[in-house]
């Protein structure tokens, strides 16, 4: 005698699950594989293309649908069941296999060195590194930064992953102002931009190779009638804070000088009717301070405008 499937069990496979748990019962979507992180990252807008069936389960592997009394307690008799799927699918917890979770952690390593590379420079030569270059030296970081992690931790990480830390989390506190950031790896828990920032960081503080961010190309405008007056703000490189003293001395000059002061290397310069305008390069971390200075000194009357991010020299050294 033939036995009938339950009318609220569906079969799937090759399916990737996201698991919520809310008002002590777990519920699951099915979802097409490698759809769900486009979603969260807004690659795929369309529902219908990350969903296998616009459904809520208790159990996907046993084909065993949500009861609607049960969605009811736990998101609220009035909660539209396409709103609960959305919310599992933004918020819980995606379940991922070996293979799968291989090639998400090597998609996420391409893209941090992808854009690590192309954001930084031989400080002398100013040519970019190739990515196998950059590579080896994150790697040289990461045994590095391991070692220091299992030194001060005794236990590694719960994932299995390495993650971006610091030398104070690694125990390294020895007083002496900032502690220099580490790099312990990728993680697929944190977009491949902010790890990038973290790589950039723990590569220019430790130099495995000589190494520098690549300088921005900048257009400052400022008015002629305001070039030479004296400044009234010091320049804001180092953002410490001096004596009042001190201060006033560092104020000296004029606007024009404190300008160009920012800049690392003129491109040109010219005067164009009632305005000066410069080009030139500026090492990013001036870029804020330059900024500041030409709108508390123009009033809003100058201008600073990035041409270019990171300004390269391709080719062979």
């Amino acid at each position: 005698m033939p036995i009938n499937q339950p009318s609220n069990q569906i079969r799937l496979t090759n399916v990737s699950l996201v698991r919520m748990k809310k008002g002590k019962k777990r519920y699951e979507i099915a979802c097409y594989k490698n759809k769900v992180l486009e979603w969260r990252s807004g690659v795929e807008t369309d529902l219908d293309n990350v969903l296998q069936v616009p459904s809520v389960f208790l159990s996907v592997s046993k084909g065993q649908t949500a009861p609607t009394q049960d969605l009811a307690k736990s998101f609220g008799a009035k909660t539209p069941v396409n709103d609960i799927i959305l919310e599992i699918l933004n918020k819980g917890e995606l379940q991922v296999g070996e293979k799968e979770r291989h090639a998400q952690l090597e998609r996420v390593h391409n893209e941090v060195v992808d854009t690590v590379a192309g954001k930084l420079v031989d400080p002398k030569s100013k040519r970019v590194y190739t990515t196998g270059m950059i590579e080896k030296a994150l790697d040289q970081l990461s045994t590095q930064g391991a070692h220091h992690q299992h030194d001060a931790k005794g236990t590694p990480n719960a994932s299995g992953t390495a993650t971006p830390t610091t030398a104070e989390e690694n125990g390294d506190t020895k007083g002496k102002g900032k502690e220099l950031p580490t790099w312990t790896g990728v993680v697929t828990t944190k977009s491949a931009k902010s790890q990038a920032l973290d790589a950039m960081k723990a590569l220019i503080a430790h130099q495995p190779i000589p190494i520098a961010r690549a300088r921005m190309r900048l257009r400052i405008t400022c008015p002629n009638s305001i070039l030479k007056q004296a400044a009234k703000a010091a320049p804001k490189k180092g953002g410490g804070h001096d004596d009042e003293e001190g201060s006033e001395e560092k104020a000296k000059g004029t606007v024009k000088d404190r300008i160009l002061g920012y800049i690392e290397q003129v491109e040109s310069q010219d005067v164009l009717g009632e305005e000066w305008e410069v080009f030139g390069f500026v090492e990013p971390g001036a870029f804020k301070g330059l900024g500041e200075f030409v709108g508390g000194e123009t009033k809003g009357r100058g201008r600073v405008e990035v041409l270019d991010m990171a300004v390269i020299h391709e080719g062979d050294s």
